[in-house]
């Protein structure tokens, strides 16, 4: 793997390697909403909240400030280093998780989780960077593939640690285990992780120029239809997480049995972006996914149709939504990296841009979605073919109206403003 001047001590780590240390790293986020999914009920009994959806708000307040946050690290990590910008993130990450566990005020739990998102947005941000400096198109597409079947274990076994958690000690003890898992990351990533940001490619942070790269990261329309297309595909995702609670537990029933029925549906998710690392670069990670959204809209149309004629049978249920998170691993990685193809000098900025429309985007709809529900899988079903109807139109304009092509790496885009320093 190539490294630049500025990696520590000339560390280099295989590929294996990296995209475990990437994938732990983007999954920290996941850790932070899923494992705590159990304890909702109890955290709403123990600060006094009534309303079942205002429980949502735990886990929305964290994805929007999440999105939010991620304007700023990768324009810092393009010009300092994608490693800074990873431990100050790392350590935001584990001080509000121990802060959260001393609360007794749910107001003030809400905030805190609000200024935890932002601040570990970098957790988003800059992995996707560190891939990018390393590799293109299709190849990156597969690593990305890799780093997300990786990363999706998390969701499948994390409301599992969390309900384990709960069997012995209270909800708070969950964020420390947050705390904990932090540190043990940043001491992987200190001593193993090297500078991927090539000196040649450092920006400088001045507000023309990163306003400029994002502009040139995001408008590009060839990135465009896929930036947003994948936030509302991902928002329908968020969606069923920030109603999973209420959906299953409490309309279809599954009760003690929700960490594995929520994780067996995600577990689909890492079988799916296997499969993808495998055949992504025989096929084009442009029809690959176009393919898959297309599929994605045909399983939406059926989730409707049984919403509305099989209501509260789990038995029809659960094979659609395992399907609909199947297909999400044939679009997630191959949507980002057809995103990130032209933007070589200005990752850090471009990658910024992009997460921050794909999970500002997405946690907005995820949260319309989830304070919608009404008792039934009526306004979620709904909510998945709007989605991913309009996925395929934004895919078409950034197509211009054609789909399955399999393009040459276009020409790489040089950043905006003055020459890098």
């Amino acid at each position: 793997m190539a490294t630049s001047a500025a990696t520590p001590h000339n560390k280099i780590i295989g590929q294996r390697e990296l995209v475990v240390i990437v994938a732990l790293l983007m999954s920290l986020n996941a850790l932070a909403i899923d494992a705590m999914l159990p304890a909702l009920g109890q955290m709403a009994a123990e600060l006094n909240v009534q309303d079942g959806n205002r429980r949502q708000l735990v886990v929305a307040v964290y994805l929007l400030a999440n999105g939010l946050g991620c304007l700023l690290p990768g324009s810092l990590a393009d010009r300092f280093g994608r490693r800074p910008v990873l431990f100050v993130s790392l350590a935001a990450y584990a001080a509000c998780s121990l802060l959260i566990a001393a609360i007794h005020s749910f107001e003030v739990l809400l905030a805190l989780r609000g200024i935890q998102g932002v601040l570990c947005a970098g957790l988003m941000v800059v992995p996707t960077a560190i891939i990018r400096d390393q590799y293109e198109g299709d190849k990156m597409a597969r690593l990305m593939s890799l780093v997300s079947a990786v990363f999706i274990t998390v969701p499948v076994i994390a409301p599992s640690l969390g309900q384990g958690v709960l069997l012995f000690a209270g909800w708070r003890w969950i964020f420390i285990l947050f705390a904990v898992v932090a540190a043990v990351t940043g001491l992987w990533v200190w001593l193993r992780l090297p500078e991927t940001l090539h000196p040649e490619n450092r920006q400088r942070v001045e507000l023309p120029v990163v306003l400029r790269n994002m502009r040139t990261g995001l408008l590009n329309r060839g990135a465009i239809g896929y930036v947003l297309g994948a936030g509302l595909l991902v928002g329908a995702v968020f969606g069923y997480v920030n109603s999973a609670q209420q959906l299953l537990g409490e309309h279809f029933g599954v009760g003690e049995w929700f960490p594995l029925v929520f994780g067996g549906t995600a577990a689909m998710m890492a079988v799916s972006n296997i499969v993808n690392s495998r055949i992504v670069e025989r096929f084009g990670a442009r029809r690959v996914s176009h393919a898959g959204v297309l599929t994605f809209i045909v399983v939406s149309a059926a989730q409707v149709w049984a919403a509305h004629y099989r209501p509260g049978e789990l038995a029809v249920f659960l094979p659609l939504m395992a399907t609909n998170l199947m297909l999400l691993g044939f679009l997630g990685a191959n949507f980002g990296s057809i995103a990130m193809q032209p933007f070589a000098r200005i990752a850090g900025a471009a990658s910024s841009v992009q997460t921050f429309c794909r999970m500002f985007g997405a946690a907005v709809v995820g949260l319309l979605i989830g304070q919608a529900y009404d008792g039934s899988a009526r306004p979620f079903a709904h909510a998945l073919l709007m989605c991913s109807v309009s996925a395929l139109v934004l895919v078409l304009f950034s197509e211009k109206g054609r789909l399955f092509r399999r393009l040459n790496p276009p020409r790489q885009q040089q950043p905006a403003g003055p020459p890098p320093v």
